[in-house]
């Protein structure tokens, strides 16, 4: 009987061994293949019971090939392999930001130096400009009202004297010519000749009206030259701003006219105020041409009356001298 159960015992242990081994294999999970191997077809191999060890390191196995399209994935492209199509995408969307800001100061601030210094000297020509144009304005209209007023005073004089004090101590040009006769007369005393003295006179005569001339177109020249050269000078600042924008072309390597369309805006911008301040400069100078040759007419007028008054005061020096001199005889 003790032999019965015995043999009975190691019959259970066999058997519950045979099963453990079974159900060991069938829970061990199938090989997983290497990520890069060579492409040679598996040969067939008997199973092989798993040990602990190797069931603890098979997932760490399964795990490593999985981050590696992790990390990849993980590392942006740079910014320098960006295709051409992406860079002139943001080249033009930075153009159209910049052109919604785009005004007259920022194209100024934005431009280049020397642009910059061609713009200044054109701004400040326009100051001239307008400075001359006031200043010139007022001295004309004073000069012009006084030599009137003038010429209306010594309409009735008889005389160089009586001129003289009708018009007083008012300086102008007129005052000028009845001097320079008196001066004449007065050197002159003595001498028979009329017409030397009406020929020295009209000399002193011509020289203040030249001298008057001179004077009143002060700042002429200026107002002709600001004309002739302001349009030339903002050109000057255009060609010179293009050829930087299409400097720009070539750096930024694309044609689209969004992206080198300020740069052309700022070189036109000095042609515009080289033209603004020229075309008032050309109409002032014209302006002030008609009001100066009305003027200098005047001039010549009062130059005439002073000439007049002279000779009425010689041929009354003459007449009177005659008088006295047959007044001797009688006696």
């Amino acid at each position: 009987m003790f032999r019965t159960i015995l043999k009975l015992v190691l019959a259970l242990t066999i058997v519950s061994q045979a099963s453990v081994a079974t159900a060991q294999q069938k829970m061990a999970p199938a090989p997983q293949p290497a990520p890069a191997v060579s492409q040679a077809p598996a040969t067939a191999q008997p199973p092989i019971a798993p040990t602990p060890t190797a069931q603890a390191a098979q997932p760490a196995q399964t795990t490593q090939p999985t981050q590696a399209p992790s990390a990849a994935v993980a590392s942006p492209a740079p910014d320098a392999a960006a295709t051409p199509a992406e860079r002139e995408g943001r080249l033009l969307k930075a153009a159209a930001a910049e052109l919604r800001e785009l005004s007259p100061w920022l194209m100024f601030k934005n431009a280049d130096v020397l642009v910059k210094a061609v713009m200044i000297g054109l701004a400040f020509a326009s100051l001239v400009t307008w400075t001359i144009f006031i200043a010139k304005m007022i001295e004309l209209s004073i000069i012009q009202r006084k030599l009137r007023n003038a010429l209306a005073k010594i309409g009735d004089a008889r005389s160089l004297a009586e001129a003289q004090f009708a018009l007083g101590a008012k300086g102008s040009v007129l005052s000028s010519l009845l001097a320079a006769a008196m001066r004449e007369a007065r050197l002159s005393a003595g001498i028979s000749s009329d017409g030397g003295i009406k020929e020295r006179a009209a000399s002193s005569f011509a020289e203040i009206v030249r001298a008057e001339a001179r004077r009143i177109r002060l700042g002429m020249g200026m107002l002709a030259t600001i004309g002739a050269t302001s349009p030339f000078v903002g050109l000057f600042g255009t060609v010179w701003g293009i050829m930087n924008s299409f400097i720009g072309i070539s750096k930024a390597q694309t044609t689209n006219l969004a992206v080198v369309a300020p740069g052309i805006a700022e070189a036109l911008l000095a042609t515009a105020i080289g033209l603004v301040a020229a075309i008032p400069a050309v109409i002032i100078y014209n302006h002030f041409t008609r009001v100066t040759k009305g003027y200098m007419e005047m001039v010549s007028r009062a130059s005439g009356a002073a000439g007049r008054l002279l000779s009425r005061d010689l041929d009354r020096t003459h007449v009177s001298g005659g008088q006295h001199s047959r007044a001797t005889a009688a006696e």
